[in-house]
């Protein structure tokens, strides 16, 4: 890690879409492109309408405590708070062009044409008197996640363990700060941080285009803990195989809450249509796999679902 990182990071903003890591996106797809149309802060009545209905069926909890600007917090069945935390500024819209897998009659239905509510999200929990962070955003790449954190009261130094869902740039670039010398700097310096090893050694070894994600981890080496799906994290929380948008991509549950990542870029279109994956998700077949299964799961289980794009408030049932 070095001064130099920081400058590494901007060059990889310019690859990326949508605050997303340049691996999200297929080779024939074009980042700038696909960047200024996702970044648009045009309000359209879609838009609002989407949000006010993801709003509604966020109904599994009860405000807890007066609202900061794009945050909401409920809480959850066993007492514990969970806040969800807007991270991009402005209204954020996923293209029809995202969806390649969608048909053009499909797409159409969903009277959308400026695109699909979406944002960039990070959830903060409260359990046992500790904070849980789950993702930490994007970071110098425009995240709120500090304005807001400290908006609600909350220091990063207080945060004791950071999730990752997986390692694409809007979900572990705010690990980063800059210290008073101006050098790389852990952002939440009493973290311990939990990230999937099947992610974790995917990144490491086989991913291109990782500099950034070995600076991070090497950055956190002395507070880092891999888990393998199936294992039961501090506080409770069981760590799920998510996998298909990334190789290690993870799901959380805690109570009647699972966070579930990335498992859909476009609300509106897959909670009908799992089978639809974003042309983020590295392997497809799986991604719809685990989109079905999971969605189920929540269905059976009653579970309060998060996500990292889901539009906001974040919270869907």
């Amino acid at each position: 890690m070095n001064k130099n990182f920081i400058t590494f990071c901007f060059f990889a903003l310019a690859l990326t879409i949508a605050g997303c890591s340049d691996t999200k996106t297929p080779a024939k797809e074009s980042a700038t492109a696909e960047t200024a149309s996702t970044e648009t802060t045009a309000t359209t009545n879609t838009a609002v309408a989407e949000s006010e209905k993801s709003a509604d069926n966020a109904s599994a909890g009860s405000a807890t405590a007066p609202q900061v600007e794009g945050t909401k917090t409920i809480t959850l069945s066993n007492g514990a708070s969970v806040t969800w935390i807007q991270d991009n500024t402005g209204n954020k819209l996923n293209p029809r062009s995202l969806f390649s897998d969608a048909s053009d009659s499909l797409y159409n239905s969903l009277n959308m044409p400026d695109g699909i509510p979406a944002s960039v999200s990070t959830f903060l929990v409260k359990v046992d008197g500790k904070y849980i962070l789950f993702d930490a955003g994007l970071g110098a790449f425009g995240g709120q996640l500090m304005n807001r954190l400290a908006a609600l009261g909350v220091n990063a130094d207080s945060i004791g363990l950071v999730y990752l869902t997986h390692f694409h740039v809007d979900h572990i670039s705010g690990l980063v700060a800059k210290d008073d010398a101006g050098n790389d700097a852990k952002a939440f310096k009493n973290a311990a941080v939990y990230a999937g090893k099947v992610e974790y050694d995917a990144w490491m070894n086989d991913i291109p285009k990782n500099d950034l994600q070995k600076n991070i981890m090497a950055l956190y080496k002395d507070s880092l803990h891999l888990f393998a799906f199936g294992d039961t994290l501090p506080h409770g929380v069981l760590a799920m195989d998510a996998v298909g948008h990334t190789p290690g991509h993870t799901a959380f549950q805690l109570a009647n809450l699972l966070i579930v990542g990335d498992l859909m870029h476009g609300y509106a279109l897959q909670k009908d249509h799992p089978e639809i994956n974003s042309n983020y998700d590295m392997d497809k077949p799986k991604s719809a796999e685990s989109r079905k299964r999971i969605m189920q799961y929540a269905r059976d289980s009653k579970l309060l679902m998060a996500g990292m794009h889901l539009p906001p408030p974040g919270f869907v049932e």
